[in-house]
């Protein structure tokens, strides 16, 4: 960002400003006139005492400004994730077990679709189903502007990917452990296909698919926010680092990047720890 075109003090000042010496000052004053390594570790020393800095273009403090937005992608993301495994989950199981015929082949198709399809592109499509040609949805904004109503497109436009990758993910895991010959002997054994199935076998597999939806819930946070917020108008986090990006707003850019990335890692240590649950064999020492 620092090498981009723009320059952040001009649209603090605004396009009217005409006094160099104001102009010069003002860079002074934030710091950008020394060497961009230099801000680096002016930063980076603000944020090891827990300071994001303040806004330039908004004169708050960062911090203020990620957690007002915080909750918005956060309920964003976690109706996409409920959606996402309430249908790719059981959409899995069923594929493998009826592996190799239509319905399996059908899976394959929509999951196919769910992931060639952009961001941008799948809430379009939504869009111009639901609110243009159905107008059952609206087609933007936030849940204070046009009620519960308004999460509905942009948690389905964001759950379709994940929904996708999820059901691949429970398929290819399930039928790699119904070939497992613990799972032929409980077959041997004469017990039921449903008790070898949700028993014995779905558990071991669900660990793949929760390393899957650790990194995909990153995704929802991160990149799959910023664009799905950005089609449909939705005031979160991501939507918010966009708008810093088009103003240049060096610090809430970076403090925002930052807490996306702190709660990527945070989610992959939870998979860590969920692991022991799925499979005893693993331990922590």
């Amino acid at each position: 960002m620092r090498f981009a075109p723009g320059d952040p003090v001009a649209n603090m000042l605004g396009e009217t400003y005409f006094d160099q010496e104001i102009y010069e000052q003002r860079r002074h004053e934030l710091g950008l006139d020394q060497p961009v390594l230099l801000q680096y570790v002016h930063w980076l020393s603000r944020v090891v005492r827990g300071e994001l800095g303040r806004s330039l273009i908004r004169k708050r403090p960062v911090l203020d400004l990620i957690i007002e937005r915080l909750p918005q992608t956060l309920m964003l993301a976690g109706l996409a994730m409920v959606f996402a495994l309430s249908v790719a989950i059981p959409v899995g199981i069923v594929t493998a077990v009826y592996h190799s015929t239509w319905i399996d082949n059908l899976g394959g198709v929509l999951a196919l679709l769910g992931l060639s399809m952009p961001a941008f592109w799948r809430g379009l499509i939504l869009m111009l189903i639901f609110s243009w040609y159905l107008r059952i949805f609206p087609s933007g904004g936030s849940i204070s502007e046009k009620g519960a109503i308004a999460i509905i497109l942009p948690s389905l436009s964001l759950g379709i990917y994940l929904a996708a990758i999820v059901m691949r993910m429970t398929r290819s895991s399930l039928l790699d452990v119904l070939r497992q010959e613990y799972i032929m002997t409980a077959r041997a054994k004469g017990l039921a296909e449903v008790k070898v199935l949700y028993k014995h076998a779905l558990k071991n597999a669900m660990i793949p698919v929760v390393t899957v939806v650790g990194l995909q819930m990153g995704y929802l946070i991160g990149t799959g926010a910023i664009l799905t917020e950005t089609v449909f108008s939705w005031p979160g986090l991501g939507r918010l680092i966009v708008q810093a990006i088009n103003e240049r707003d060096i610090p809430l850019i970076q403090g925002a990047i930052l807490f996306v990335a702190v709660i990527f890692v945070l989610i992959h240590l939870l998979v860590d720890l969920l692991y022991v649950y799925l499979d005893p064999r693993i331990e922590y020492k």
